[in-house]
């Protein structure tokens, strides 16, 4: 018997063929070989049997598969806030123009315009970060791990780093505070234990060889019940009176208290730059609502140390970057314009009876026929910030005989609605559905 796949056709012989060949027309023809050959190899897979649908048909599937690009935007209908998954802070308005203008051609990265010679990169951002953080000075890197292993590197290489064990966190992706610092070059020194750290853990602690006291704020996870720590105030104190530095490796980035709207317990970035420590680190993607970016505060010395590293350089960020941050930081001059403009501030104070009226127009426009109801529930702030927070929501929850199927097809769309499943029923929070996407998720809904 001859073997079905020897009658499989060739690559050439699918290409010459009319369908595909229309395809060459729009399309790189590298492209609609791969489509083809991918084809090919799953009629093989398949025993040899040739795709149902017939080849063009199975090549030009795979061609419009291989041309979507792999980074697509979602609705995220899932409450969290900041979703690492997801991208975490979309950003505002005014963050995206200030990236379309620099991105649409040149930009003045680091070129002075006054006197027509080489400038710095890292004079963008600062003077805003210093006028709305207290800091002498500033400067910007690609992400936070990037931010506190260049802190390490500058204050602590060569030296002995002492934190406390219960601040040895672990941060999305398995990268551990440990592992950042074996890289920055500087040597780790535990003191205290989970629960419970003491000052003069610290000072027993200390040696010739110690350079810096660290302080890394728990912003993922809660330690409860009989625990001890020590303020950021005090530490920066004792290392001061030993000759050391103090960095403070505040995490979320929140720039302003928010704690009428029931988020409480995390420190804002000027109350950590006030509290004395040398240099300040935070990410510019989670709670201060900006693109990915690592952020340094701080004394003079310090930064001048981390912008003279050699990781500098390696960790920098873009000019895409920079134009966002600096966008984003301007609208902190005015709160309730932040508030207002900034999608992540927005969603985390927006009033409930908003975010219902939200719902309820998802509700009614998707005339689901008792299949769905409003539900009320809990969102997340998400991105380790808040780790306990729960903030009051309304959802729409629908009923369904295979709700993970009914969730696969909604991820399924263009664009893809991001929903989850809880107690039987596939929940859509409409605290993160923003308002201009309610008609798309309607008709998905409906569809």
């Amino acid at each position: 018997m001859t073997d079905p796949r020897r009658q499989l056709p060739s690559i050439d012989a699918l290409l010459a063929g009319s369908g595909v060949a229309a395809l060459l027309a729009v399309h790189p023809r590298a492209l609609v070989v791969k489509a083809a050959r991918a084809a090919v190899e799953a009629a093989r897979s398949n025993g040899g049997t040739a795709p149902p649908e017939g080849w063009d048909a199975a090549v030009r599937a795979g061609v419009e598969r291989l041309a979507l690009p792999s980074l697509a935007p979602v609705i995220n209908a899932t409450g969290v806030v900041l979703h690492t998954n997801l991208g975490r802070a979309p950003l505002a308005h005014a963050a995206i123009e200030a990236i379309t203008r620099v991105a649409s051609g040149y930009a003045a990265l680091e070129y002075d315009l006054g006197s027509g010679t080489r400038g710095s990169r890292h004079a963008h951002c600062r003077d805003v970060l210093v006028e709305l953080t207290g800091a002498e000075d500033a400067m910007v890197v690609n992400n936070a791990a990037g931010a506190l292993l260049l802190a390490l590197s500058a204050t602590a290489r060569g030296g002995d780093v002492v934190v406390s064990r219960g601040e040895l966190v672990e941060i999305g992706g398995s990268f551990r505070i440990p592992d950042i610092m074996a890289r920055s070059g500087a040597t780790l020194v535990e003191v205290g234990t989970t629960n419970r750290t003491h000052p003069q853990d610290y000072e027993r602690a200390l040696n010739p060889g110690s350079r810096l006291l660290l302080k890394v704020h728990r912003s993922n996870f809660q330690v409860t019940g009989f625990t001890s720590d020590v303020a950021v105030v005090e530490l920066a104190e004792l290392a001061h009176a030993r000759g050391l530095q103090c960095v403070y490796d505040l995490g979320s980035g929140l720039m302003i208290n928010l704690s009428e709207w029931g988020l409480s317990g995390e420190p804002t970035v000027p109350e950590a730059v006030a509290a004395g420590a040398d240099v300040v680190a935070f990410s510019g993607d989670k709670l201060l609502g900006g693109p990915q970016a690592g952020i340094l505060v701080g004394k003079t010395g310090a930064i001048a140390a981390c912008r003279a590293d050699p990781i500098a350089r390696a960790v920098r960020a873009d000019k895409l970057t920079l134009a966002g941050l600096e966008a984003t930081l301007a609208l902190y001059r005015d709160r309730d314009v932040a508030i207002r403009e900034i999608p992540v501030l927005r969603m985390l104070t927006e009033p409930l009876s908003i975010i219902k009226e939200r719902a309820e127009a998802i509700l009614t426009g998707a005339e689901m026929r008792g299949e769905a109801q409003l539900v009320e529930g809990d969102s997340e702030v998400g991105g380790g910030s808040f780790p306990e927070a729960k903030l009051r929501t309304w959802l729409v929850g629908i009923r369904h005989p295979a709700p993970d199927t009914y969730v696969e097809r909604l991820r399924s769309l263009a664009p893809p609605i991001i929903a989850r499943v809880a107690g039987g029923r596939v929940l859509l929070d409409a605290r993160t559905i923003f308002p201009e996407q309610v008609e798309t998720v309607i008709a998905a809904l409906r569809g």
